[in-house]
């Protein structure tokens, strides 16, 4: 259930009570946890101001765009994406901040996309989102153990039928498609836990 709600909290900004927000250093280290080590430091960063309001910590200079963990949430989550998805993000930012559901963003991102107003991230672009329990975070330094790293591929408006990928996993770490058929399909990869 972690793993589906994370999902949501990256899609939608799906917010809880949790911990109080850390600094911009820590902010920093932990968000570009989920980027290849070869493209972290060149990554363009957000992470959250004290109000629970998305900003801009760093601007990067390569193709990555990192987020870093939503303090209202309980546990770490952070992701790094291709720059070709920020669009779609910061869409869903912005409808969550108005106040629209899970429900209400997803609707309406999939009628700008069909209409050409918002962009889509580029088929085949990666997502990566690396979590963690609560108690094995530092908050104050940033320091992480027991994290988990799954996977994303966006391949929109695909099917289980144009794809061949199944509905759901067959298996321990084996890739599947979810939102078939709507601007979000996209595929999972979720690695078989220890």
């Amino acid at each position: 259930m972690k793993i589906f709600l994370s999902i949501l909290a990256i899609f939608a900004g799906f917010s809880a009570s949790a911990q109080t927000s850390p600094s911009k250093e820590v902010q920093l280290k932990l968000a570009v946890m989920a980027a290849p080590e070869d493209q972290q430091a060149e990554a363009t960063v957000y992470g959250y101001a004290d109000a629970g309001e998305i900003v801009l910590l760093k601007q990067g200079t390569n193709e990555l765009v990192c987020l870093a963990d939503n303090p209202a949430v309980e546990g770490l989550s952070v992701s790094a994406y291709h720059k070709s998805a920020q669009p779609f993000m910061a869409r869903g930012w912005e409808l969550k901040k108005e106040g629209k559901t899970f429900q209400e963003i997803f609707e309406i991102r999939e009628a700008e996309s069909k209409s050409g107003k918002l962009p889509l991230p580029d088929q085949g672009s990666l997502l990566n989102v690396l979590t963690a329990e609560n108690a094995d975070v530092d908050w104050a330094t940033g320091e992480v153990k027991n994290s988990y790293m799954r996977s994303v591929v966006y391949i929109p408006w695909a099917t289980a039928e144009s794809t061949g990928l199944p509905l759901k996993p067959a298996g321990p770490g084996l890739p599947w498609i979810m939102d078939p058929g709507t601007h979000r399909a996209h595929i999972m990869i979720n690695p078989a836990k220890d």
